[in-house]
């Protein structure tokens, strides 16, 4: 399996952090020193399905690929337009794919990765050919913008791939894991039972995070995780050309590379005009890494994401 093409999509609509602090108290310095954030995309009216519809049609371009060559749709998320038909399915039917295994997938931030160690499997089967893996998000719906420690952290998007099946595969090595988060370190709530025999009060839907405690998981998950995949090849950590990690925070990016003894120039980051936009936050960097042409054919990449789950993965992958 390798990927041969890439897509991004962000609303045009941005909120600054200058924006934030006429409604929150906050400011810019504040901000930028702890997370590396100034400015968000944010929604004036898509839905996370109609980012996806656009990164993917970007992703299709770029690969040279139609419709009639999509077997299948995934599209990572934690932010659907509704819980059924699927993000997937909608993008199906907007793009014309005739027909396709299509569904959604919710590793949080973790999404894209877990999303590439599935379609790996299905490619493994030999009956696939060639399909999209999306990551795309509204967060801004399920943001309380009241709340000074989440509303500065995310912004809203889709990054998309194609991916082909090859004899010679260039997705070398990875893991997915998740421990359970009995603490409720990040969270976003759902939908009350309500029927004629129970009621529930109504949950907050809103994303709900304990900053220290998510930086000390995903510094220490994600240096492990890098360690472990690099360790099952013969690869080693120089060799690595860069690390694309999930754009969450920059501190928690310099903490990895600090703990690996590695330059921080080698860890890509775009999270400053764009926030933490979830599973579309590795998918989108990808493009914009193509987009500079910063890939050339051979090098070697880890993907890494990190999120809600507590779920965590990396990738091992070869540019081609």
């Amino acid at each position: 399996m390798k990927i041969i093409g890439t897509g991004a999509y962000v609303p045009s609509t941005t909120i600054s952090n200058d924006d934030l602090s006429k409604f929150v108290d906050t400011n810019d310095e504040w901000i930028s020193t702890r997370t590396g954030i100034r400015s968000r995309h944010i929604s004036s009216g898509e839905n996370t399905s109609d980012f996806a519809v656009e990164a993917a049609k970007k992703a299709m371009a770029a690969a040279n690929v139609t419709a009639e060559d999509i077997d299948f749709v995934i599209v990572a998320t934690f932010t659907p337009d509704q819980f059924t038909p699927t993000v997937a399915s909608m993008v199906q039917h907007r793009l014309g794919i005739p027909q396709a295994m299509s569904f959604d997938l919710n590793a949080a931030c973790s999404g894209f990765v877990y999303g590439l160690t599935i379609a790996n499997g299905l490619m493994q089967t030999g009956h696939i050919k060639c399909g999209l893996l999306i990551g795309a998000e509204t967060i801004s719906k399920v943001t309380d913008w009241s709340d000074r420690n989440t509303c500065i952290l995310f912004g809203d998007g889709a990054g998309a791939v194609v991916l082909q099946q090859t004899e010679d595969s260039a997705f070398l090595q990875a893991e997915c894991k998740a421990i359970p988060d009995v603490d409720a370190s990040l969270s976003a709530g759902g939908v009350p039972i309500t029927n004629p025999l129970f009621k529930e009060e109504p949950k907050d839907l809103f994303i709900k995070m304990a900053g220290q405690e998510v930086f000390k998981f995903a510094t220490k998950t994600v240096t492990a995780s890098i360690t472990r995949v690099l360790e099952a090849t013969d690869l080693t950590k120089d060799e690595v050309d860069y690390f694309v990690c999930h754009q969450a925070n920059s501190r928690i990016i310099q903490k990895v590379a600090k703990n690996l003894s590695l330059p921080e120039e080698r860890f890509f980051v775009n999270l400053t005009n764009l926030g933490n936009t979830s599973a579309a936050s590795i998918p989108m960097a990808l493009d914009e890494m193509v987009q500079n042409d910063m890939l050339k054919p051979g090098m070697k990449l880890v993907l890494v994401g990190f999120g809600a789950g507590l779920t965590w993965g990396a990738s091992l992958i070869e540019w081609r």
